[in-house]
């Protein structure tokens, strides 16, 4: 059995602790942590934040958010009240250059692990990286954890990391993506490299093209604001979906060293063929959602949930065609596709096989259709690798494909640790494997550069498409001109 490294006494101060991201995710993950036995007796979680709050008034916003967002069977009242006595607030404006840190000072064991989680806009990392410095609360043992996007373009992106590493060095930063730490995930490096037939199929030989999908039923919701300054391809596509390329297309590393792991990330960014401006508009494709229906029910456009009345030129969709130069993935497209409003929540790749080079059954026996194997993220976590077979039964033969498929859920019995209650211990046990390196986060800004400068300089908006729909229209000509089309599972 592989041994599990404990959890050290740690000191966890949440920046923005009575905004949504805290009360939705990150308290939720701690107390699962604690109900589970992971947080040893001692740790404090310290809530910071401008508003003017007391322990037991933050505490019962902790309650409220708990209450609403851990699921009723998991809520031990008895469990809750101790959890909560681990929680503590400051009432402190981080950002402020003349606040006052004494009452996080005096809370604070000099001895422990701190993890200092910026649950805020990114512009407020640097300050806050440079008041936690002059109030002398940055030892050995810190870790600070920065929420994406980092920055909006290669430019701000390097001003954020230059600002933060001044304060903190680079082993010592942690910049989550929430899917890096999916069980799915991070059972894309067991499939890789612990299956013989998975890795000697894992080249141009065998696999015609690569689909990565992040679809989402809800629309901007409360970030409207924030959204509409950033888009799909900067809040989604240069993020989360580049760094699920990056798993799938990764060499061997020579261990599983966080910085090992990640070196061997860097290299497929920087393998990827940069998309010149004359070929942008035939290889990326840009949406906004229209008014529709979604589940059944009427939805608005962009704009009503902007509450604008003149046009935004924000992407709400985007689809676009990537290539690595690489000779395991020559001529092997990665189609990658996001947007808001679909018709159904679904994360997930697919990795497409070849066809076979001609079939020895007649045509009676059924339509040809190549393997293919499909990596399920969410909402139910998993993986099914369609195979041709036999339709059981005498009269003939007919070919159909089956599904060998493993649902996680069913096939270990357990309930899945959320991707934040994973990432925040391995934070606080200093395991950076699932963490985004500096050089990542540049590497992914300097290859979407050229896609945003197209994009700012041009005539055509957005692409529109009605809420509910698969996007426009022109998504389903980027793949379907190579003679491929998306996985129809998912739509």
């Amino acid at each position: 059995m592989a041994k599990i490294i404990p959890v050290p006494i740690f000191d966890c101060v949440v920046f923005g602790a009575t905004g949504d991201l805290t009360l939705r995710k990150l308290l939720p993950a701690l107390y699962y942590r604690y109900r589970d036995g992971q947080m040893p007796a001692g740790a404090r979680i310290v809530g910071a934040a401008r508003s003017v709050l007391s322990d037991d008034g933050y505490r019962e916003k902790a309650r409220q958010a708990l209450e609403e967002h851990v699921l009723p069977d998991d809520l031990d009242p008895a469990m809750l009240q101790r959890f909560l006595g681990c929680v503590h607030y400051v009432a402190i404006d981080a950002a402020s250059d003349g606040a006052d840190w004494s009452g996080l000072r005096l809370l604070l064991d000099p001895a422990r692990v701190r993890v200092f989680y910026l649950a805020t806009a990114p512009y407020l990392y640097g300050s806050i990286c440079r008041n936690l410095a002059a109030a002398k609360l940055v030892t050995q043992q810190s870790r600070v954890v920065l929420e994406k996007p980092i920055g909006r373009d290669l430019a701000s992106a390097k001003e954020i990391n230059d600002s933060v590493g001044a304060v903190f060095a680079e082993a010592q930063t942690y910049r989550i993506d929430h899917f890096l730490g999916k069980e799915t995930v991070q059972n894309l490096l067991a499939l890789r490299f612990a299956n013989t037939i998975f890795e000697r199929l894992w080249t141009s030989d065998a696999i015609d093209h690569v689909q990565i999908t992040v679809a989402e039923t809800v629309g901007v919701e409360g970030r409207a604001g924030y959204y509409d300054t950033s888009g799909a391809l900067r809040d989604m596509l240069q993020n989360h979906l580049l760094q699920l390329l990056c798993l799938i297309a990764m060499e061997p590393p020579v261990s599983l060293d966080a910085d090992r792991v990640r070196d061997e990330k860097l290299k497929v960014l920087r393998a990827l063929a940069p998309i010149p401006a004359h070929r942008i508009a035939a290889c990326t494709v840009r949406g906004q959602y229209g008014a529709g229906a979604v589940n059944g029910q009427p939805v608005g456009a962009y704009l009503a949930d902007l509450g604008a009345s003149e046009p935004s030129g924000t992407e709400t969709f985007v689809a676009l065609k990537a290539e690595l130069q690489t000779w395991r993935w020559a001529n092997v497209p990665f189609y990658l596709r996001t947007g808001k409003r679909m018709p159904r929540k679904v994360s997930e790749i697919v990795v497409q096989f070849k066809d076979r080079p001609f079939s020895l059954f007649p045509a009676s026996a059924g339509a040809r259709q190549p393997n293919r194997l499909v990596i399920r993220l969410q909402p139910e976590e998993g993986m099914r690798l369609d195979v041709m077979t036999k339709d059981p039964g005498p009269g003939g033969l007919r070919l159909s494909p089956t599904g060998l498929d493993i649902r996680f859920d069913t096939a270990f019995g357990i309930r899945f640790p959320d991707a934040y209650e994973r990432l925040l211990m391995d934070c606080v046990r200093g395991d950076a494997t699932l963490f985004m390196r500096r050089d990542e986060v540049e590497a992914a800004w300097t290859w979407v550069a050229p896609i945003l400068e197209a994009w700012s300089t041009a005539v055509e908006p957005p692409r529109p498409y009605a809420a509910g729909s698969w996007g426009p229209t022109a998504s389903i000509a980027l793949i379907e001109r190579d003679g491929r089309t998306w996985n129809e599972d998912a739509t």
